[in-house]
C-alpha cells in the first residue's frame, strides 16, 4: 500500500514529541499489555496520522490536549472522527488531562471498546 512520504516523515517526528499524557499511555498500550493487542503510535490513517491505532480491532485512540477545546479545533476533530467512523474505525477521545489522572480508568475504556469490538456474537440457545 503507498503512503505519502510526508506524512510518514510526519509520524515519525510525531513520535519523538509525544506529549506526557501520551507517553504515560503508550507505556500502558505497547507490548500487547492491553489483553493481546497490538497497538500503534503516531500511525498514518488516511491523510490523518492517530495518536493510537489498535489495526486489528479497527480502534483510534486519541488523546487531547487544550488545542482540541477551540470550537475550529472541536469541528476539524469531529470530521476526522466521522471520515475515521465512515470506514470502520472506532474512535476513543480523552483529555490529556484525564489520561494522567486516571490512567487505569482510560485503559480499562480502551479493554472494554476491543471487547465489543472483537467478540465473537453467540448464537441462541435452543
Amino acid at each position: 500500500m503507498y503512503r505519502e512520504p510526508l506524512l510518514t516523515n510526519r509520524a515519525r517526528k510525531l513520535r519523538s514529541e509525544m506529549t506526557v499524557a501520551e507517553t504515560r499511555l503508550w507505556w500502558r498500550l505497547r507490548n500487547r499489555q492491553v489483553d493481546g493487542h497490538r497497538f500503534r503510535r503516531q500511525a498514518p490513517i488516511g491523510f490523518y496520522i492517530t495518536d493510537f491505532a489498535c489495526l486489528g480491532a479497527r480502534l483510534v485512540v486519541e488523546v487531547d490536549g487544550d488545542s482540541h477545546g477551540t470550537d475550529v479545533a472541536q469541528a476539524r476533530d469531529s470530521s476526522r472522527t466521522s471520515w475515521l467512523e465512515s470506514r470502520g474505525w472506532r474512535v476513543l477521545r480523552f483529555w490529556n488531562s484525564y489520561v494522567l489522572e486516571e490512567a487505569d480508568e482510560v485503559v480499562r475504556a480502551i479493554r472494554d471498546a476491543l471487547d465489543k469490538l472483537v467478540r465473537t456474537p453467540t448464537l441462541p440457545s435452543p
